[in-house]
């Protein structure tokens, strides 16, 4: 994390975010392993009225992936009184989208704001990225926003 990254987050905020990611594991059953500043604060600039875009990878029970069933693989919690948007994929939903060179799960891996990398796991994962992440695609997303914002 960046200095200058780092002080878009003021360490209150950051113990609130911490708590509200322990509750979301709470609620859903879930451990999180991996979340960060996704938005603007992320990229130092944020606006006075900018929300926290806190964003995460988590894993569920074993026996969650063991069943025959499909079962919603995203927890979207909005934004709430904090101003917190919380969201996350399941460890298995951010593996697939690294077959398809998934932009957003990449920026979630560069991110300059870390609030948890439980054990390592945004290394492991930056890791199989080098190799499965094509930069080809990512240029091709990139340059179509480009486009579309001219």
């Amino acid at each position: 994390m960046t200095d200058a990254a780092a002080s878009h987050v003021a360490p209150e905020m950051r113990a609130a975010i911490t708590q509200r990611l322990t509750e979301v594991e709470g609620r859903h059953g879930v451990r999180v392993l991996y979340a960060i500043e996704s938005g603007s604060r992320a990229w130092g600039f944020p606006s006075p009225d900018s929300d926290y875009d806190v964003r995460f990878i988590y894993v569920h029970p074993r026996d969650w992936y063991l069943s025959v069933n499909e079962a919603r693989d995203v927890i979207e919690e909005g934004v709430d009184e904090m101003d917190f948007d919380v969201a996350g994929w399941d460890l298995r939903k951010a593996l697939r989208l690294f077959l398809k060179a998934n932009p957003a799960l990449w920026e979630w891996l560069v991110s300059p704001i870390v609030y948890r990398d439980d054990g390592g796991a945004a290394r492991r994962l930056r890791e199989i990225a080098k190799e499965s992440y094509s930069p080809k695609a990512l240029a091709h997303h990139y340059l179509s926003i480009a486009r579309e914002n001219l």
